[in-house]
């Protein structure tokens, strides 16, 4: 399958908003219950490294930044949000959007990404592990789903090119 990354686009929004609310309706991908606007989640996200996976004019994957902190000492460390279109799931796309997101975060001086995943998602888990991430800990009953504590698995990958 020919899938193209590149940057995304304010017009895109539909689509990253479709696949978002696809990963939430699962229960194993975010505390979130909705999709924002456009203006909302533009706000929360870095402006650098917001990326899409295209399959023709199909968007069909997406990921993008949070900082981790507003403070200054941390401004090379950020937060991955990494979502893929439920139909093309397990074929790579995750593989390839989360590699071209770790190059564009590191040409843009991010020394270290973290992602925080529920246990149960073991395809995410398996996923940032091959691209370089280790499990550094794991937050016990850090949240509610649905009424339900959850945990999370605290991930990180440290640079081998930024920060050294």
């Amino acid at each position: 399958m020919e899938i193209e990354i590149d940057a995304m686009q304010p017009a895109d929004w539909p689509q990253v908003r479709a696949i978002y609310l696809e990963g939430i309706a699962t229960g194993q991908a975010t505390f979130e219950q909705d999709a924002t606007d456009w203006a909302t989640w533009d706000r929360k996200h870095l402006s650098i490294c917001r990326l899409v996976a295209r399959h023709g004019e199909e968007i069909i994957g997406w990921a993008a930044l949070t900082p981790y902190s507003a403070r200054a000492v941390y401004a090379g460390v950020a937060e991955v949000s990494i979502y893929i279109a439920a139909a093309h799931r397990g074929r790579g796309v995750g593989r390839r959007l989360l590699e071209a997101l770790v190059t564009a975060s590191e040409a843009a001086g991010i020394w270290t990404l973290q992602a925080g995943i529920f246990p149960e998602n073991r395809a995410s888990v398996s996923l940032h592990e091959r691209s370089g991430f280790r499990i550094i800990g794991r937050r016990e009953r850090i949240g509610k789903l649905h009424g339900v504590w959850r945990d999370v698995l605290l991930l990180e990958r440290r640079s081998a090119k930024v920060g050294l």
